[in-house]
């Protein structure tokens, strides 16, 4: 299962949660972000080619609901609610990371 995070400049919150997800078992983590100019920009090709997106904010999750088709199912772009405020590895965003999509990723994978 290919998994995509998504932030705005693909430097700190995606990538951050790339390394987190990179070795678990059963997905293809990769991460990108919204702004043009980010290191590994939002394309229609990532989004075509993911089965699940992690969006680090509401307003990433709307822009590929809006912008990208196909794109998967809406129920498949799931928010996480984290800030900009987080440096790359920052010890409290990787808990986040880890609390907050671990056990959707279990729940998901367990369900195909």
């Amino acid at each position: 299962m290919k998994v995509l995070f998504v932030c705005t400049a693909n430097k700190l919150r995606s990538p951050t949660a790339e390394d987190v997800f990179r070795d678990f078992p059963g997905i293809e983590a990769v991460s990108a972000g919204t702004d043009s100019q980010a290191p590994n920009p939002l394309t229609k090709e990532l989004v075509a080619s993911a089965d699940l997106i992690f969006a680090m904010e509401n307003h990433h999750r709307e822009r590929i609901r809006k912008k990208y088709k196909p794109r998967p199912a809406d129920n498949r772009i799931i928010t996480l609610y984290i800030p900009d405020e987080y440096e790359r590895g920052d010890p409290e965003l990787v808990a986040l990371l880890r609390e907050k999509v671990e056990p959707r990723l279990t729940s998901i994978l367990s369900a195909s």
